[in-house]
């Protein structure tokens, strides 16, 4: 499912008794890898924190869940790294350090931390998007601080694209983090968006 800006893709409904509730990004993508191991259906969860939740406009209300609670389909990424199959459900980085050095990144949701890292994508449009960027210390200077806003980009240095799909691979290998949670280091990432698979009640 291909959705473009304005269209409807969500409503409001409450949390189904029994449903798991993730506060983070992290959270949220346990759930989905159990359920992706175990061959069953993605379940409806409750979301109530982490970059995906921002991303999709989530505000801290303390009220919980109710009928009027927003419910929403959203896109997971799934990535085979060397050969072996993840999930994620924000944002997959690959790279050393922020300071130094080549870092790519696949993005389901803007956000990263206080960072709009990709602003313009959306984790409801069946796209991730894709950044490369290799910039000298005094270019990723300039850019960390317009990352915030969003505005570093575009930029002649970072290569942004926005696609179902795409590969890459290092000279060596590249720490990967999955969620903000390191999965080790890999040499060959393949990355794919799985469309309006996972519902979600924030």
């Amino acid at each position: 499912m291909s959705l473009s800006r304005g269209q409807s893709w969500g409503g409001l409904g409450g949390l189904p008794n029994g449903s798991e509730v993730a506060d983070t990004d992290s959270e949220l993508r346990a759930i989905v890898t159990a359920a992706r191991s175990a061959g069953t259906d993605l379940p409806t969860v409750g979301l109530t924190g982490g970059d995906l939740w921002r991303t999709l406009g989530g505000r801290s209300s303390g009220s919980g869940f109710s009928d009027n609670s927003t419910r929403v389909l959203v896109d997971i990424g799934s990535a085979l790294l060397d050969g072996r199959i993840h999930w994620f459900v924000a944002h997959l980085v690959a790279r050393h350090n922020w300071l130094t050095g080549r870092s790519w990144i696949a993005a389901n949701g803007a956000h990263l931390g206080r960072w709009n890292l990709a602003p313009r994508a959306h984790p409801g449009d069946g796209l991730l998007d894709l950044l490369d960027s290799d910039l000298s210390f005094r270019q990723r200077l300039k850019a960390r601080r317009r990352l915030h806003s969003g505005t570093h980009l575009p930029h002649p240095g970072i290569t942004y694209t926005r696609q179902p799909a795409g590969q890459v691979s290092f000279g060596h290998p590249m720490p990967v983090y999955l969620d903000s949670e390191p999965v080790g280091a890999h040499r060959i990432i393949s990355v794919r968006v799985e469309p309006a698979v996972l519902r979600l009640v924030l």
